[in-house]
């Protein structure tokens, strides 16, 4: 066999693949999710007023959706459309807003249900604090830290300068060394 005949050998066995695999895809029809457009996403209501107030936005921004994206809940139901939890919290939120309650009321209530992991930012309070303050003081810490070790070098340098200079000779020029110096400069300039 030639490589002429083996290529067209090749190409035809490759053919027959693809059409065996569009046969069966054609077969499967709407049983593929692929090929079911209402499978790939969730449906969506219909837009209601509530769903952009600006109060009902708020609340969402400072509660984490519970799907494990770790998005808020309005960044998680306004992009990824894949999500069944987001539009879920979404209903609740706007149904205990419509009831009457506050943003805090509604946060506490979530807090209440789900746990404080629902939150994105922790309170500012008890063992919390330290998440917050250890940070800092750690990066303050390590700073000093440097800041000491830096210092104590440089004062080390400083005093071990003197005793490594040559014996007898000083830092300033001998008057010979000068006038000719100077020559070498004058030289220079002309």
């Amino acid at each position: 066999m030639n490589r002429r005949s083996f290529v067209a050998a090749a190409a035809t066995v490759l053919a027959a693949g693809r059409a065996r695999a569009q046969d069966t895809a054609q077969s499967k029809g709407a049983a593929d999710p692929l090929m079911d457009p209402n499978a790939v996403g969730q449906l969506r209501a219909v837009a209601s007023p509530l769903d952009n107030e600006e109060a009902i936005k708020a609340i969402e921004l400072k509660l984490k959706c519970t799907c494990g994206c770790n998005l808020d809940i309005f960044t998680c139901r306004t992009t990824d459309f894949t999500c069944t939890y987001s539009p879920e919290l979404h209903k609740e939120i706007v149904g205990l807003y419509t009831g009457g309650k506050t943003g805090d009321e509604i946060i506490a209530a979530f807090v209440a249900k789900y746990g404080e992991q629902v939150l994105l930012a922790p309170d500012a309070k008890g063992f919390n604090l330290v998440g917050y303050l250890a940070p800092s003081a750690a990066v303050l810490l390590a700073g000093g830290t440097l800041a000491f070790v830096l210092l104590r070098r440089h004062r080390a340098r400083l005093l071990a300068a003197p005793a490594a200079a040559p014996a007898g000779k000083t830092g300033s020029l001998s008057d010979d060394q000068r006038a000719r110096l100077d020559q070498a400069l004058g030289e220079l300039e002309q």
